[in-house]
């Protein structure tokens, strides 16, 4: 059984990996992957205002990375922050 583990610090992935072992696959996101985009209308006004996001310009590739991985895992652990970029 492979768990999927995503926290947003290299190091904080690093140092989570040592104490969980082999059957779990800790990665970072490094920051926030997507965002409300400025240019545009943010959130969907006939859908009770619910938040339109994009994926921030350069994660593209990590992102796809995670969706392949979350996709092999038995299990998706989301460890981010409880902050902003946590949240995103």
């Amino acid at each position: 059984m492979s768990k999927l583990v995503i926290v947003e610090s290299p190091h904080k992935a690093t140092m989570i990996k040592k104490y969980l072992g082999k059957s779990y696959d800790v990665t970072a996101s490094v920051g926030h992957i997507r965002d409300l985009p400025a240019a545009k209308l943010s959130v969907d006004i006939k859908n009770d205002f619910a938040p339109k996001y994009a994926i921030v310009k350069g994660k593209e590739k990590l992102v796809k990375e995670l969706k392949e991985k979350a996709e092999n895992s038995d299990e998706v652990l989301l460890a981010t922050d409880p902050d902003r970029e946590g949240e995103a």
